[in-house]
């Protein structure tokens, strides 16, 4: 079900349509709203500049979150494989223990 939900974001009133719920889509806003007012209190640009500077800056946040998530499974996967490693050295130690009389 798509929500129209009004927001205000770099002073314009705004009518979004959504297929997310209202609060994620006003929290998705509100942060839009806040990398826009950062850009314009940083120096003497227009809210259209601001707005493509902002784009730029999440766009920025966005790779940079994928890249983190990226190396986070690949160290997940590196643990699951050290782990399934240990596993089995584990059982080959077992039987290597039964072998010689051990219990």
């Amino acid at each position: 079900m798509k929500n129209i939900i009004s927001v205000n974001i770099g002073g314009a009133e705004l009518r979004l349509v959504s297929g997310e719920n209202e609060e994620y889509t006003r929290r998705v806003a509100a942060h839009v709203d806040t990398k826009i007012n950062e850009v314009l209190k940083a120096g003497s640009v227009s809210l259209v500049e601001a707005a493509i500077l902002s784009a730029v800056n999440i766009s920025d946040e966005y790779y940079k979150a994928l890249e983190t998530a990226e190396n986070l499974r690949t160290q997940l996967k590196d643990y699951l494989e050290d782990g399934s490693r240990m596993k089995s050295e584990i059982a080959d130690l077992k039987r290597e223990i039964s072998r010689l009389g051990g219990k």
